[in-house]
Order: structure tokens, then sequence, then C-alpha cells
């Protein structure tokens, strides 16, 4: 096992009703105001802003509302929300939502507590400071509650691009799994490729291999197997408490640093190439990971067959790589999301502008060498049809 530094500072409030805590907890730290971050009106419809804001009102803390983040969060959006929250003298922000709106969240509190524009720091400048980010999570997928991590869309350039920092770390998040229950099926479905497509990354591309890594290896293959029964509960019952509790819970283990630790350096190829898909087609993130993922994995497969062949073994009960490749796939399907370009009406026409794109990300992810254009569009062209 190799050395390594688990450091993750954020605060999980799990249950039923939890995001009426809140206002507690950000006064518990001294918080007096934020910026009140949510997408669309969903949250409003539902009930879920008004049980936010009372809690807020409770506990005396002011508030200014910012809503409107979409799938695939934005630069210009962004910006919107970074001018607001300078303007109104806010100390934190709390994105009340999915993924897309906590990213966002995360690039606001950069923005506002920095004199740089907030694309600079998705370009590779460090991010030393940010307001403090709270987070009430509606949608189990991409683990941004428990991790630095945010992805946002510069609309002009159409590159998706990310940063990562301890300090973009949310202070405090709010899992009700009850908040999950009225997703969509084909959300559902996303939210949980997405979860596997996390866990997967480093479980394929790490250095360290066989014993060294076998706690790491049971702890991906166990999290992704309960993904998995999860998903499928879901689809047919689609408000069991028990499942949508045990992704949700799921969802955030599988991107909160944990299953890669003492692994050893690694890759992440499948979200590379996926950033390019929805940057350019604004598919939904884990329907662009369902297409890329079995491809990429045919692609790979003869880098390290054993693990691939422990893949099949220990998800399908099979004793071939390429069948638990296969085995995948079809799951995906089963699920309803989409393995191929064709399925999701992107042209095959389009694969070396596509490549071209994601080359830019591995370059600035430091693997262009491995993945130059050519290769990611012989990747892409496994998921054509």
């Amino acid at each position: 096992m190799h050395d390594f530094v688990f450091h993750n500072p954020t605060k999980i409030i799990f249950g039923r009703g939890a995001e009426t805590q809140i206002g507690a907890e950000l006064k518990a730290v001294g918080i007096g105001n934020v910026l009140l971050l949510y997408g669309r009106e969903s949250a409003r419809q539902s009930g879920l802003l008004d049980r936010v804001i009372a809690s807020l009102n409770g506990s005396g803390i002011g508030f200014v509302e910012f809503g409107g983040v979409v799938s695939n969060p934005v630069l210009s959006h962004t910006r919107e929300g970074i001018a607001l929250a300078r303007s109104s003298g806010v100390e934190a922000v709390l994105a009340v939502g999915g993924g897309s709106v906590l990213d966002e969240g995360k690039a606001i509190a950069v923005g506002a507590a920095a004199e740089e524009d907030i694309w600079e720091f998705f370009l590779g400048r460090e991010v030393t400071c940010a307001l403090p980010v709270f987070t009430i999570l509606t949608l189990a997928a991409t683990g941004s509650e428990m991790n630095g991590n945010a992805v946002i869309t510069n609309e002009e350039t159409r590159q998706k691009y990310n940063i990562g920092s301890i300090h973009t770390h949310p202070r405090v998040s709010i899992l009700n799994p009850e908040l999950t229950h009225s997703v969509s099926p084909a959300y559902s479905a996303y939210g949980a490729v997405d979860a596997i497509a996390h866990l997967i990354e480093a479980y394929f591309t790490k250095e360290g291999q066989g014993e060294a890594t076998r706690l790491q290896d049971r702890l991906v293959e166990g999290l992704i197997k309960t993904i998995m029964e999860d998903a499928e509960t879901i689809k047919k019952r689609p408000a069991d408490p028990e499942a949508r509790a045990s992704l949700m819970w799921a969802a955030t283990l599988a991107l909160n640093g944990l299953t890669p630790a003492g692994v050893g350096p690694y890759t992440f190829p499948n979200h590379m190439i996926e950033h390019s898909l929805s940057a350019l087609y604004n598919i939904a993130h884990g329907a662009g990971l369902s297409i890329v993922i079995p491809a990429w994995m045919e692609w790979y497969r003869p880098r390290n067959p054993q693990q691939f062949q422990r893949f099949a073994r220990e998800i399908f009960n099979l004793d071939d790589g390429r069948a638990g490749i296969a085995a995948l796939k079809k799951w995906f399907t089963g699920l309803g999301s989409p393995v191929s370009l064709q399925e999701a009406d992107i042209p095959a026409a389009d694969i070396d502008m596509i490549a071209a794109n994601a080359h830019g990300l591995a370059r600035r992810w430091e693997i262009g060498e491995i993945y130059p254009a050519k290769t990611i569009a012989e990747i892409l062209r496994l998921a054509s049809n």
C-alpha cells in the first residue's frame, strides 16, 4: 500500500428532515448571512426552499437568493453569482440542490473571495481561499457534498474544466434521502452511473495492484454492488426509503477520497472524455459516462487484464473480463442510460472534434501523452453505435 494523507473536513448530517437544522449549524460557526443558491423551481415547488428559509429565519441568518443554476452549470451564471455575493457582502454560500448547484456554489465561493476572474482557477491557478460552503443535497450522484471538487462549463470556449481544493470542501452537508424520492427515473439512473464511474477510475488505472490494494478493491466492489442493487430497486419502487438512503450515502462515499487512499497514482480518463460530451452537447453527465465507460473499458482492458477479470468475477460472477464489460453495458441499458453516441444523437462525424476538445482537458490533467486526440477518437469510435 502506498503512503497517503486522508483529510476530509466535511460534517455530514444524514436523516429525514435534516434540512431544518441548517440555520442552527450556520449560527453555531458564526455565519450571519449567506448566498442561498438553488436551481430552477423544483426546490421551491417541493416546499424544500420554504423549510430552508424558515430554518434560516429561525436562527437569525440573513440570506440573498440566487436561483437558476442549470444542469452542467455555466460560467456566465457563476460570474453573476460571484458579483451578487460580493455586492451583498455574504459570509458563506448555501447550495441547495444536486451536484450542479453544489459545483457552482463552490466556484462562487472561490470567486467571491478572490481578485482574479474565476475562470483563471479552472485554468490552473491555485485556490488559496474561499467563502465557507454549506450544502443541502437533493440528488445522489456526484459526491460533491463531501469533496472539494467543482466542474463548470465555459460556454464561449466550450470547455468543461474543474477545480479542486481543501478550501472548497463543504463545512456541513445535509443529506435527507427523502429529498431524492421524486427524482426522475432517468436522473436516478444517471446518478447511479456517475457514482459507479467515480469508483472505477482508480480501481482500473491505479499504480498499485493485487494484494497491496485488496482492501480498496473490496471497498470499491462492495459500493458498486450496493449502488447497482439500490438503482434496480429504485427503478421498480422510486420512493423505496432504504434504497434511496443507501444510494445517497454510497454516492457520497464513492468520491470522498476514501476508496483510492493508498492505491498510488491514478487517472480519471472516463470523466476527461465525458466532460467534452456534456460541454458540447449538454448531455446529462451520467448519460455521457454510460456511453464512454464501456468503450474505454474495451480499449483499456488489455493494459490491465487481471483487474478486469477480477471486476467480472466480483461484480457479475463471470470468469472473463470481456464478459464483465458486456454485462456492465447491458446493465446500463437496462437502467435506461444510453450506451452509444448514436443513442444520444451525437454524430459520429463529430468524433475528431470531440477528441480535440477532450485532449485540452487531458493536457490540463497531465495525461495528454497517454490520451492524445487520436487515442480519444479511437475510444469514441468504439462508442459510436
